[in-house]
């Protein structure tokens, strides 16, 4: 951690890299494989990447898309803005592109009560590189 001392006092600041290592202490984050596993036994697949991305790379097939602007929003079972199977109990596996926003954003769902929060690491880039299906 860095710390930074400015006239008005001591001031700490992070970077992004010790935010996304506290983010990830809390999960158990799952190959492309062991998320393909999860999915098909019944864990919500949810893919975070923007449209722009979706279309230039290809889908994850079966995946729920919400975008990460209004991610916590539509899983919150507390929020009106909630999906229908938004539970705390939700197993769910957030994708991103290459494996990084989706672990703040699964740290996040896990902070909103969701323990069985978590994603994948290398997002959609390694599932396609294992040669999972997309579409």
């Amino acid at each position: 951690m860095r710390m930074t001392t400015f006239h008005e006092g001591t001031v700490t600041r992070r970077s992004i890299d010790d935010v996304l290592s506290e983010a990830r202490s809390g999960l158990k984050r799952l190959s492309p494989q062991e998320a393909y596993d999860a999915q098909r036994a019944g864990a919500v697949l949810v893919d975070v990447r923007p449209q722009g991305s979706r279309e230039a790379e290809g889908e994850l097939p079966g995946a729920v898309v919400i975008e990460r602007t209004v991610l916590e929003w539509r899983l919150d079972p507390a929020c009106e803005a909630r999906l229908p199977f938004a539970s705390y109990g939700l197993h769910v596996v957030i994708v991103c592109n290459e494996g990084y926003s989706s672990s703040l954003a699964a740290a996040t769902l896990q902070q909103l009560g969701i323990h069985l929060a978590t994603d994948m690491e290398g997002g959609y880039r390694a599932w396609k590189a294992v040669g999972l299906p997309t579409g």
